[in-house]
């Protein structure tokens, strides 16, 4: 989501004149856009805002804004406890950056930090601002109204409101004429996407259809998907068009069903296994991604060891793995202790880490010696003869270049693997 809101901010400020620059000492306007999910993404913006102290004091006509959920967390507390730092933004106030920075202009510190109930940028074309012109984000929805234990976003993004289906296939469209062949479908729970007009209702499959039928050369993707909406209408959607990619990343969180309770996650494991079941039925050899959390409050060894046993029991291709860390005004920091010891905490990601590089690996190892077509992305950093690219299961590929350019599609045969990157040569 973040890719995304940098390139609306890109539109907005486009408009005003402003040009990126790749030279940090040359700016006139440095902006960062934050997350607060954990507490190491918002040391690490702490960090860099030190950094950018120093640049300020060799160029006082410097103005260093922050925008994002870090910025709608912290709000006023930024702006006293980071005194360098002139503008403030939330998720939903990007509309307005204009006028704030002439607020800055004038000698004030601007702040606008209030969630909007509708806003989703959908009239904003915006500037891709990085890649190789092959690969795109599109948002189509903002918010969530989960309300996890553990996370902040529904504070720091507001209530789920998704946008036009005609401004999205549009948006895909233009896209797909601008020469990019791949998009992906963002929302902070995108199955969960619903329009409704003119009582016609249009559910997320029904806009996956709608996007997927723009042209069979342009691949679509999505996420992140909840659990709970991860439909069979949905997965027979995706089983029918060879361009949506046979990719699901499906956050578990944890394998016991009593953390599942704990941290509101709407779903028990057994819930979930048959999501994972469906997923294999409906699309033969899908791949699967997902979220781990280790140490949440008052887990055991016993949770810990159901979080291993649903990983080996599925065989993730992928995962994204942190330790728990409080999060201020959550569910969890206001009713749970944080009681899971640091050096206990740090053991049990360890151990998942590692379980996940054995999957990761296997999974790798039985695609050696199949073929598979290949979207080309770039090329390769080791090489200027090669390229790499993914597969619709969203796995990375190292292959000869020959004659072909980052957007082509290419049949490659794999040869081997890391648990990371597959290589693999020109298909005959």
């Amino acid at each position: 989501m973040n890719f995304s809101d940098s390139e609306i901010v890109a539109s907005i400020l486009a408009d005003q004149n402003y040009e990126p620059t790749t030279d940090i000492k040359s700016a006139d306007l440095i902006l960062l856009n934050t997350c607060s999910i954990r507490d190491n993404a918002e040391q690490r913006v702490r960090n860099r805002l030190n950094e950018l102290h120093a640049l300020k004091r060799k160029h006082p006509g410097l103005v260093i804004g922050l925008l994002g959920c870090m910025a709608e967390r912290l709000k006023d507390k930024l702006l006293e406890e980071e005194r360098h730092i002139d503008l403030i933004v939330g998720p939903d106030g990007y509309r307005q950056l204009p006028q704030l920075l002439e607020q800055v202009e004038s000698g004030q510190k601007a702040i606008n930090v209030l969630l909007s109930a509708d806003e989703t940028y959908a009239d904003i074309n915006p500037v891709r601002t990085g890649g190789s012109g092959v690969t795109a984000y599109i948002s189509i929805m903002r918010g969530c109204e989960n309300f996890c234990a553990y996370c902040v976003v529904p504070y720091t993004r507001g209530k789920e409101r998704s946008r036009s289906p005609i401004t999205i296939v549009k948006e895909a469209r233009e896209l797909f004429e601008q020469g990019f062949r791949e998009v992906t479908l963002l929302g902070q729970n995108v199955n969960s996407y619903h329009w409704d007009e003119n009582n016609q209702p249009v559910s997320f499959p029904a806009l996956l259809r709608e996007v997927a039928s723009i042209n069979p050369l342009l691949r679509v993707r999505f996420a992140t998907s909840h659990p709970k909406d991860i439909s069979d209408e949905l997965l027979e959607c995706i089983a029918a068009h060879d361009n949506i990619c046979k990719s699901i990343h499906l956050p578990v969180q944890s394998g016991s069903t009593r953390m599942l309770g704990m941290m509101k996650r709407s779903y028990t494991r057994e819930w979930y296994m048959d999501r994972i079941a469906a997923i294999r039925r409906i699309i033969p050899g899908c791949a699967i991604t997902t979220d781990i959390i280790a140490g949440f409050c008052s887990e055991t060894e016993e949770d810990h060891e159901q979080t291993l046993s649903v990983m080996r029991e599925v065989g993730y291709d992928y995962a994204y793995m942190f330790k728990y860390s409080e999060r201020p005004n959550t569910i969890a920091a206001k009713k749970y202790p944080d009681d899971v010891p640091e050096d206990i905490k740090s053991r049990r990601l360890d151990e998942i880490i590692a379980l996940q590089q054995e999957l990761s690996l296997k999974s790798n190892k039985l695609d050696v010696g199949k073929e598979f077509e290949v979207l080309a992305e770039g090329v390769s950093k080791r090489s200027d003869q090669q390229l790499f690219g993914r597969t619709s299961q969203n796995k990375v590929v190292v292959f000869p270049r020959s004659a072909f350019n980052p957007g082509d599609y290419v049949k490659v045969v794999t040869l081997s693997c890391t648990a990371a990157t597959l290589r693999g040569e020109l298909a005959k």
